[in-house]
């Protein structure tokens, strides 16, 4: 079809069209219909049992694995804590005893109880070695979930968490054990049963044990299962079926799906009724009819959607084409698919982008490389008109000092155009490379203004910092001060003479902290506003109020905040803010301590 030219794609799509609706009024039928819904059905009660498999499964792993973490706050130089320490330790863990309502224990390395947190009369000093479960814990040496057990102290039906607690060399000094108590805890998740229709069945056996975990009612919670022959539902489940029909004790025919847990040997069945796929299924052929009647009508529509669809794919191309004007850095091919016409233009595109972006790159080198060449003779320039300056040669005439300061100037201002030229190209390549660490935001922000103290004074502006708050921030300080220079040094280039430049942070909400450079110039001209962090652009270019520079600066600015995991932006009242926002804290840290 791809081959085919416009005209006749269109007459084709006209012909199949009315083909296809004539064929879909004499071939279509009830039957097909329900069939397609009740596969639908069918597929969905599969994923959702297998969802809440997952959640519970999720659900367990999460208290094995808190247990577990918990393990190492109950030993001391390689020994068990006292008994009193560990009832007063497991006392104080609200959120442990949140996961395990019924009881927190700890035993012996021999599977003797010693401490709990809720008292259960004899279970202090009960032996609980024949539990294989505690067996298991010991030989593996791993967190254990026991299937459905009734306590040995308690009488009720439980299910225990067994984690063992070892010393730093790998000794087993005990065991940590948590249980639920199975006749009242859910672990369908509130919003799964919640949100299951009046007559959906949700269940969840123990085949080990022929009884029920859980269920849609309040009496389907360790209740034993019915002989084989009284529910056809839990026969068709056992059974190995994963999916099918079958009666239920109504007289309504079931769609059910299950799901096995293993580990615990349990299984998880959903059933609704056949009714929810043939109703639909009656209102989608009856749709149909309607749909059928308007035969005429379509056709027409068709050809008008087959006409568009042809011309979209132009309407895309130019699109994309505008989205490469305004990104230059984005994807610079277009597709080269659909009618022949469009391939070839879109071929005939993607080969004059080749060409300029091979210029581009001859030119990116050039760049480069005069950078770096210059820079060289550049630094020995400037370090000897600093010597000079500071007398190492002897004394200049005042009109030589002006002379040499003059040129100092102008070469350190070279200097950073070079660096803005190398850093742009290394950004612009992905080889710039950051070192985050924990810096001092008070001391950043006074290096800052330090630096450029010199221009302001130079520039007749004063530059001041407040409200700079002592925290600290995890970053590469060397290139959030190449920020933090950028913007200081753009507001002193457009700030009035005897004008101010501040530069002040406050934390924002989400743990994030804004620095924000503050100045009393004309502020950001409207008609520039969406291209100021485009690359080589400068404001009012051409005017006696344009700049000197690169027009890199905040281009640059921009891609280092994204590396620092941060932002930049800028508002104008009564002169332009330009403001970076970062985050706080250390990111590694963050979610270590989540894991936690």
């Amino acid at each position: 079809m791809s081959h085919i030219s416009l005209v006749v794609r269109l007459v084709i799509i006209v012909i199949a069209g009315s083909l296809t609706a004539v064929g879909a009024v004499v071939y279509t039928a009830y039957g097909a219909l329900v069939e397609d819904f009740q596969a639908n059905l069918s597929a969905q009660q599969a994923s959702e049992t297998a969802n809440v498999s997952n959640l519970v499964s999720q659900s367990l792993e999460l208290r094995l694995s808190a247990l577990d973490q918990f393990t190492p706050l109950l030993v001391d130089d390689n020994r068990l804590l006292p008994r009193d320490r560990l009832t007063e330790l497991l006392r104080k863990q609200k959120k442990l005893a949140e996961l395990f309502p019924h009881s927190l224990v700890v035993m012996s390395s021999d599977a003797t109880a010693l401490a709990e947190n809720v008292h259960v009369p004899g279970r202090v000093g009960t032996w609980y070695g024949d539990r294989y479960h505690v067996k298991d814990a010991i030989e593996a040496r791993r967190p254990i979930i026991s299937r459905p057990i009734i306590g040995r102290t308690t009488g009720v039906p439980l299910m225990v968490f067994t984690a063992p607690i070892e010393s730093n060399n790998g000794e087993l000094l005990g065991l940590l054990s948590g249980s639920l108590r199975m006749d009242q805890t859910r672990l369908i998740p509130e919003y799964i049963r919640s949100g299951a229709s009046d007559d959906s069945l949700f269940l969840v056996v123990d085949t080990s044990n022929f009884f029920f975990v859980e269920g849609s009612g309040e009496s389907r919670m360790i209740e034993m299962l019915p002989d084989p022959g009284e529910n056809l539902l839990i026969d068709a489940a056992l059974s190995g079926i994963r999916f099918g029909e079958v009666k239920a004790e109504s007289g309504q025919t079931l769609i059910y799906a299950t799901s096995h847990l293993q580990r615990l040997g349990w299984l998880f069945i959903r059933a609704v009724p056949k009714s929810l796929a043939t109703a639909p299924a009656m209102e989608a052929f009856d749709r149909f009819l309607l749909a059928s009647a308007g035969l005429t009508l379509g056709i027409l529509l068709l050809s008008y959607v087959a006409l568009g669809s042809t011309t979209a794919t132009l309407t895309r191309m130019t699109r994309r084409i505008g989205s490469m004007i305004q990104k230059p850095e984005s994807s610079r091919r277009l597709r080269e698919q659909g009618a022949p016409e469009v391939r070839d233009l879109a071929r005939a595109f993607n080969r004059l982008m080749d060409e300029r972006d091979a210029t581009n790159r001859l030119k990116d080198n050039f760049v480069s490389n005069v950078s770096h060449e210059l820079r060289t003779p550049l630094t020995s320039m400037n370090g000897a008109l600093k010597l000079l300056q500071s007398g190492a040669a002897g004394e200049l005439p005042e009109r030589a000092r002006d002379m040499t300061a003059l040129a100092l100037r102008n070469g350190e201002r070279l200097q950073l155009l070079i660096r803005d030229m190398l850093d742009f190209n290394k950004l612009a390549s992905g080889k710039m490379r950051l070192s985050f660490q924990a810096e001092n935001l008070q001391d950043l922000v006074r290096d800052a203004v330090c630096s450029n103290q010199g221009m302001a004074q130079e520039a007749g502006v004063r530059l001041t910092a407040k409200e700079i708050p002592k925290t600290t921030l995890y970053t590469d300080g060397h290139r959030l001060r190449q920020i933090l220079d950028n913007f200081i040094s753009n507001a002193i280039k457009f700030s009035p003479a005897n004008g101010q430049v501040s530069v002040h942070a406050r934390q924002t909400g989400d743990n994030r902290l804004r620095i924000t450079i503050s100045d009393q110039g004309p502020g950001v001209p409207d008609d520039f506003k969406n291209e100021i962090f485009e690359r080589f652009a400068q404001a009012e270019v051409g005017t006696t109020r344009a700049k000197g520079g690169t027009g890199l600066g905040l281009t640059i600015s921009h891609q280092l905040a994204e590396l620092l995991n941060g932002s930049v932006g800028f508002y104008n009242n009564n002169g332009a803010h330009f403001w970076v926002e970062l985050p706080m804290g250390d990111p590694e840290a963050d979610e270590a301590a989540k894991v936690s």
